[in-house]
């Protein structure tokens, strides 16, 4: 078996803060939530996923509020959305009111070709100007 160009791809973090989290992805960048479970879920885990229903991903934020398993995102931890067009400057400053942060990228390319914010765990959205194909 291998995986095929339609397989589904999910990206899992821990978030210290699921509704901080949930501001940011949702209310920030206009994900959908797609699921929610609280820490009496199996596993014992509070769950956040959130992306667009047709996407061929999803984004899913485990809660760890104790810091049992801390999020260590680093420079290069970029989750990159191609919009194929100009940042839409309403969209960063709803980002950035939802509790992100604009940084410099550590890469210049990334600044060249679109806008690098933090989200409340520190992991790093790039929306890029380009367009992925």
């Amino acid at each position: 078996m291998k995986p095929l160009p339609t397989s589904h791809l999910r990206i899992a973090r821990p978030s210290h803060d699921l509704r901080a989290s949930e501001r940011f992805w949702v209310e920030g960048l206009g994900l959908d939530v797609l699921f929610r479970a609280d820490d009496s879920a199996e596993g014992g885990h509070a769950l956040l996923m959130v992306g667009w229903p047709d996407a061929g991903w999803h984004l899913e934020l485990v809660g760890d509020p104790d810091d049992a398993t801390p999020a260590t995102p680093t420079e290069e931890d970029l989750l990159v959305l191609y919009v194929n067009g100009p940042v839409d400057d309403q969209v960063v400053r709803r980002l950035v009111n939802a509790g992100g942060t604009r940084v410099a990228a550590r890469n210049p390319y990334w600044d060249r070709w679109g806008v690098t914010i933090t989200d409340p765990d520190g992991y790093r959205l790039v929306l890029s100007t380009r367009s992925w194909s």
